[in-house]
């Protein structure tokens, strides 16, 4: 069922948390696009910052784009790149596919990150979050990243009602203005970390409970108590 919720209610909203976040530190990849512009930065960070905290993904990447730089050079490191990217979550796996990923830049791209969905698609481990994180924060184009705290949120809002964050995404596709699709995903990261957390959210800091289905419809003895269950891809 299509959502009822208007987009000037939605542009509120986002209007809402940003001001509200604006003393939050940005996500991690959004960061390194900023600082850098750098395409391949952003692919890797990405990949890297799968289950990992942002502290950790940061120094992690700065780590290793000091000893490699482009695709050629991370080849290079041979199992090095197991030893620089160890305190990041399941390092052996994002190795395999760091590496995999490097082989098809450099065969198919001549070294350089393609800059459409459907061939980012294409390499691998890389989903959906992290192909529009790409395309986002690494070449300035229209896309909506959504991960745990974007689908969270979204559904306790009441914008979407979805298991899945693909869904979600396709879902926020048809109702969010265009011209808060770039800044959605930094709001509700931002946002999520700090105020709508996935347990105990500070609903008595959020100022937009007035428009959230969650806080609206579930007791106030509960309200601290909801973790909902999702499946995160890459």
């Amino acid at each position: 069922m299509p959502s009822t919720i208007p987009q000037e209610e939605i542009s509120r909203v986002l209007m809402i948390l940003k001001k509200k976040t604006k003393n939050f530190e940005n996500p991690i990849v959004t960061e390194i696009g900023n600082k850098t512009s750098n395409q391949f930065h952003v692919l890797i960070s990405c990949m890297l910052s799968l289950r990992t905290r942002d502290e950790t993904t940061g120094k992690i990447s700065a780590k290793l784009f000091e000893k490699a730089n482009t695709p050629e050079e991370i080849l290079g490191l041979g199992k090095d790149l197991e030893k620089i990217i160890r305190p990041v979550n399941y390092y052996k796996t994002k190795a395999k596919r760091i590496r995999e990923t490097c082989k098809i830049l450099v065969k198919k791209y001549n070294g350089k990150v393609p800059g459409t969905l459907e061939e980012l698609l294409d390499l691998p481990g890389v989903g959906r979050k992290t192909a529009n994180i790409v395309i986002v924060y690494g070449f300035n184009k229209m896309g909506i990243p959504v991960d745990t705290h974007v689908h969270r949120i979204s559904n306790r809002l009441g914008w979407v009602n979805t298991k899945l964050p693909d869904k979600t995404e396709m879902e926020l596709r048809k109702i969010v203005p265009k011209r808060h699709w770039m800044s959605l995903n930094d709001i509700f990261v931002m946002y999520g970390q700090n105020i709508c957390r996935p347990v105990n959210p500070k609903c008595d800091l959020c100022p937009a409970t007035k428009y959230c289905s969650y806080y609206k419809n579930t007791p106030s003895t509960s309200k601290n108590r909801l973790k909902p269950k999702l499946t995160i891809h890459p």
